[in-house]
């Protein structure tokens, strides 16, 4: 049995309070170990006057991560599997997904209630082509704006009044104990939410059965089938940030039910689907959702954003 637990994790707070997440379930199991938290920057930290589409993606947030993997100064590493590729670069696996936390989009003002509630000019902020697009389709009158930083930043700014309103997930708000400042939550059905949102991965080189073995506790059967499918969607969409499209599965009487969709920026060209199936068959669920939305259009939208 492994004595000791090195977890790889960013340092900004809601990535802190995932790792300490991970490291109190795993204290709690094996009291016996030592289990200590590596902080690290990344370069998606570091490079924040550039909407993520135009610098690399999501990946700039776990590229150090993995390194410290690779180099043995790390045994695991936690992200927001939102935030991880959906393609892993060899020699790496997610050992473990975590039980998701609310899903869903947040709108944050100080002044309005809800998206419906704000006059036309307003100015919005969001990180994501997928917020954008779909707010862009639903409310042509909205200014919408890129917005980086981390969750204290991104509220800042709202407060010194850059924003009339902010979108930001849910599930970084309510860990991080700042539910209070969510106006309204905002359904899947007005805005799909990003591939993965919400649930926590757990990754570790390829080959450690050992922690594969102390990680299944953590892993939650549910989650991980419908992440499972949203990611295989987005995989054969060539999915990253640089392209407008959301993914959402959950589980209903032991069915799942994925629903995607892929847009062009500005909002006015969306294909859109969804599948049902059996949970134990998510990930072809979610190729089988990749090929109809690109047979419906969607290549064609990749191919003007330079995706295919």
């Amino acid at each position: 049995m492994k004595n000791s637990i090195i977890i790889a994790s960013r340092e900004s707070a809601l990535a802190m309070w995932q790792a300490h997440h991970v490291q109190g379930r795993l204290q709690a199991l094996y009291p016996q170990m030592d289990i200590s938290i590596l902080g690290m920057t990344t370069t998606g930290d570091q490079i924040l006057d550039s909407p993520l589409a135009k610098i690399g993606g999501k990946g700039l947030f776990v590229k150090e991560l993995e390194q410290a993997l690779e180099e043995g100064r790390a045994d695991i590493a936690v992200h927001s599997m939102k935030d991880v590729p959906m393609t892993l670069p060899p020699g790496f696996i997610l050992a473990a997904t975590g039980e998701r936390e609310d899903p869903r989009d947040a709108f944050v003002s100080n002044r309005y209630s809800n998206l419906e509630a704000l006059p036309e000019g307003s100015v919005v902020g969001t990180s994501s082509l997928r917020r954008e697009c779909q707010l862009r389709a639903r409310f042509p009158h909205l200014v919408i704006e890129p917005l980086r930083g981390n969750i204290q930043t991104r509220l800042r700014k709202l407060d010194e009044d850059q924003f009339a309103a902010i979108i930001l997930a849910a599930a970084g708000l309510k860990r991080l104990e700042l539910g209070h400042r969510i106006t309204a939550l905002i359904e899947p059905e007005q805005s799909l939410p990003a591939v993965g949102q919400g649930a926590l991965g757990i990754e570790c080189r390829e080959g450690r059965d050992d922690l594969v073995e102390l990680l299944a506790p953590l892993h939650h059967a549910t989650s991980a089938a419908c992440v499972a499918a949203e990611r295989a969607m987005s995989r054969a969409l060539a999915g990253s940030c640089q392209v407008p499209l959301g993914g959402f599965a959950i589980i209903e009487q032991s069915t799942l039910w994925l629903r995607g969709f892929v847009s062009s920026v500005d909002g006015q060209r969306v294909v859109r689907h969804e599948l049902r199936g059996k949970p134990e068959h998510a990930a072809q669920i979610g190729a089988e959702m990749g090929a109809h939305l690109i047979a419906s259009g969607a290549d064609k939208i990749l191919a003007e954003l330079g995706m295919q």
